[in-house]
């Protein structure tokens, strides 16, 4: 057998370069994207949008807890991770497949969360309003006595257990859609 090496092969002449199919683009997803999160019009970060069309997933509460980080991020990070943004009350959620959640880090200024943990949502509602909702019921149910003001504070989060709990649900003492839709607030 003869080994002897190829020899090197010359760049085609000019002519040849032209003439020759440029190759496609490749695509690769982003990190950034998260198809099962639907997303509001980038521009407008200071309400819901339209969080009922499409094709969204809704995950579980142990799934959202699992997802969600209780870590600081500057603006710029939020924006290219998470479209819908909104500040209610004394800080900054995020909404991320049918949970609010604490978007820590946002602007420091406004930092105070009641709560560091998802929030499960439903018919367009920011996360105070869903508390809101939450805490009615569960006052006209006998289980929540404290004022109507949307905080998921320690008393709410109580009265959420002592419900969960009666009701067979499994006890998380937060807002999660098993609950939400217990209540009939769906």
């Amino acid at each position: 057998m003869n080994k002897s090496p190829m020899p090197a092969q010359s760049p085609p002449p000019p002519q040849q370069q032209k003439q020759q199919k440029p190759k496609p683009a490749r695509i690769h997803p982003s990190p950034k994207q998260q198809p099962s999160v639907a997303r509001a019009p980038a521009k407008d970060r200071t309400n819901a949008g339209d969080l009922k069309g499409g094709n969204q997933i809704r995950l579980s509460y142990s799934d959202a807890l699992r997802r969600y980080r209780h870590d600081r991020h500057d603006p710029d990070w939020w924006k290219q991770h998470f479209t819908v943004i909104v500040l209610v009350r004394g800080g900054y959620y995020y909404w991320d497949a049918g949970y609010w959640c604490p978007a820590w880090g946002y602007n420091p200024a406004y930092e105070y969360y009641d709560y560091d943990g998802p929030i499960y949502t439903y018919g367009n509602l920011l996360p105070d309003q869903v508390i809101l909702n939450v805490q009615r019921a569960l006052q006209q149910l006998g289980y929540y006595g404290g004022g109507l003001n949307g905080s998921l504070n320690a008393a709410t989060r109580q009265a959420i257990a002592n419900y969960q709990r009666d009701a067979g649900l499994i006890v998380t003492g937060a807002i999660d859609a098993a609950t939400v839709e217990s209540l009939g607030l769906q």
